[in-house]
């Protein structure tokens, strides 16, 4: 059960609305949901800071909106991805408040756009996240997007500030410079590349901030589907350099996006005195 739940819940005990007995039943209610062909995790928000995403290749639509009805009902920011346009096809009438990205292939239901049942007659409304920490978002080229939209789509989907910075590989070395204040100031950085998976390496040298490299498929022959990039990222010299799988847009700006909420509630609890972290102004273009 999600925090907003447990608040609803807590205040209508408090006014009388539903008995002890019943409050503690609906509140330690299972952490799994049996939905047949899926076990849907209930308390991963409790336990990881953000509800299970839903993995959509592979499933047939029946079973994706079925997992989507019982995410609403759960009061749950929905987040799919891998979803293709015939998924989306058929699903979005049946969600007509979702968002469908085509290019990320992201299948997103906000919480704040969710249609709730009314609370004592009124309908029940649900706030989003607030903006909690900053990430830049960086390809080495325009072929590269897709991947760097599916790490776009994550981090909006978990509250956090993303600025999205395109088409700065190495085979032009000027134009990485050019955007070096909005890097500066990250609390991570994901670094998407094909090719030779030069990018990263060259990121990381200017940051003082973990970077997230991920390999994309992108490139000819000797790429081998990304498995160049990913070794070449692997054995980066730069010391704050980290690798995700190949065209894991997903994984980099999940890992990325703790990183930035956690630095979050560390500036806004007063742990982190430095002016470079908790300058959170003028950050995107």
């Amino acid at each position: 059960m999600n925090s907003l739940r447990l608040e609803q819940l807590a205040q209508e005990l408090l006014a009388g609305r539903i008995a002890l007995a019943d409050f503690v039943a609906r509140a330690t209610g299972p952490a799994t949901a049996d939905l047949a062909e899926a076990q849907l995790d209930l308390d991963r928000r409790r336990r990881c800071g953000y509800p299970e995403v839903v993995f959509g290749q592979g499933k047939t639509v029946a079973t994706l909106a079925k997992i989507f009805e019982r995410q609403i009902a759960e009061r749950i920011d929905v987040l799919a991805t891998r979803i293709s346009p015939e998924q989306a096809v058929e699903l979005s009438p049946r969600f007509p408040t979702a968002r469908y990205n085509p290019v990320a292939r992201t299948f997103r239901i906000p919480l704040s756009a969710q249609t709730l049942p009314a609370q004592n007659g009124e309908p029940a409304s649900a706030a989003g996240y607030v903006p909690a920490g900053y990430v830049a978002v960086v390809t080495a080229g325009t072929s590269d997007l897709p991947v760097a939209e599916e790490a776009r789509e994550t981090l909006e989907w978990m509250g956090v500030q993303v600025a999205m910075i395109f088409d700065v590989g190495v085979a032009g070395p000027h134009r990485l410079p050019e955007r070096l204040a909005q890097l500066q100031r990250a609390d991570a950085v994901v670094v998407i590349a094909g090719m030779e998976g030069a990018l990263p390496s060259v990121v990381g040298g200017h940051v003082a901030c973990p970077v997230i490299a991920v390999p994309t498929s992108v490139g000819y022959g000797a790429n081998l589907g990304g498995f160049a990039a990913l070794l070449s990222m692997l054995n980066s010299c730069a010391a704050n350099v980290t690798v995700v799988n190949i065209d894991a847009g997903f994984k980099g700006g999940y890992v990325a996006g703790l990183i930035a909420a956690r630095a979050a509630r560390r500036d806004s609890a007063g742990d982190i005195a430095s002016a470079g972290s908790n300058d959170r102004a003028g950050l995107l273009p």
